[in-house]
């Protein structure tokens, strides 16, 4: 009996010793990636985000794995997105938007967030400070005051010397284009320029927004950078070539595709930074001590093409300060 005993003994221990042995010692970290526009948009991004990976080391595939949902232009679908990556037990989420990182932000308190862009984290109450964020939110933002608003009319000023009233047109569904009009409204002042501000909701409202510039004579719009205009950029430069309103953007990829012209933070150079606190996070940091920075690198562009169909003629010293001017 005691022999039959210890018999069982051995044999249940020797059977619970593969299962213990084939318990995954590391699991590959993983990154949760949530785009308000579509895959093939935020594919530029996308690419440097991962570069910024591949110079820290990281394998995808093999040492990371990288889990991406786009809400296709359709804001209302976010918060299920994300939802969706917190379930995921994703080790980090990577934000391109301030109406992500808030989406993000109400969803988890836990999962550190890193943010590539948006607007100013403190006003909007995602950080305590730059230095100190404090919770489980940091990154790089888009903009944290009014010097990038105040060189986009400084230059539209350059352009156009006698431009008295510009109009503004923001996403309003995004809490962090009233800090940008207020900003831009502060700056016009210092300039002896009135602002005309229009804040819209759906692609429907830009008809609108058009006629009431027209009605107030605007002469020179400047559109708040937000992936809301991104995303329905071909209308926005057809409106403004219909109402011959020189405008500027706050995205390259503006005056890439039709727009006049673009002054804004480099935004592929922000989401390889953004790889960098990924990098940290992953290796341990915590987030609340990993101060939020600017952006260091600007670009200008310039489309020549659309000045000409506008019958501008742009200074040269504008010409020769451009990062890059589309003939």
């Amino acid at each position: 009996m005691i022999r039959r005993l210890t018999a069982l003994v051995v044999l249940f221990v020797a059977a619970s010793l593969p299962i213990a042995v084939a318990q995954p010692q590391h699991t590959i970290p993983r990154i949760g990636i949530l785009g308000p526009r579509t895959a093939a948009d935020g594919a530029t991004y996308l690419d440097s985000f991962r570069q910024g990976l591949r110079e820290l080391g990281w394998v995808e595939g093999k040492t990371i794995l990288i889990e991406t949902r786009w809400a296709d232009g359709r804001p209302e679908r976010l918060p299920a997105l994300a939802a969706e990556l917190v379930r995921l037990k994703v080790d980090v989420i990577m934000s391109g938007t301030t109406a992500v990182t808030l989406v993000c932000k109400n969803a988890t308190q836990t999962i550190p967030i890193v943010m590539a862009t948006g607007g100013d984290p403190v006003e909007l109450g995602l950080v305590a400070s730059l230095a100190r964020p404090g919770g489980n939110i940091t990154g790089v933002a888009y903009s944290v005051g009014s010097e990038t608003f105040g060189k986009q009319l400084e230059l539209l000023k350059e352009l156009l010397p006698r431009l008295r009233r510009v109009a503004v047109l923001a996403n309003a569904n995004n809490p962090g284009q009233l800090t940008a009009v207020k900003h831009v409204t502060g700056t016009a002042e210092s300039l002896d320029m009135q602002i005309q501000a229009l804040r819209v909701r759906e692609p429907a409202d830009l008809d609108g927004a058009f006629a009431a510039m027209a009605k107030e004579r605007a002469g020179a719009l400047l559109v708040v950078a937000d992936s809301f205009f991104g995303f329905h950029r071909k209308r926005l430069h057809d409106l403004a070539a219909k109402h011959r309103l020189p405008t500027m953007y706050g995205l390259r990829e503006h005056a890439e595709t039709g727009g006049l012209m673009s002054y804004s933070a480099d935004i592929r150079d922000n989401f390889r930074l953004a790889a960098t606190y990924v990098d940290k996070i992953l290796k341990g940091a915590s987030p609340a001590h990993l101060p939020v920075q600017q952006p260091t690198k600007f670009e200008l562009v310039i489309n020549s093409r659309t000045a000409k169909a506008l019958g501008l003629t742009v200074p040269r010293s504008l010409l020769l300060r451009a990062d890059h001017v589309i003939e």
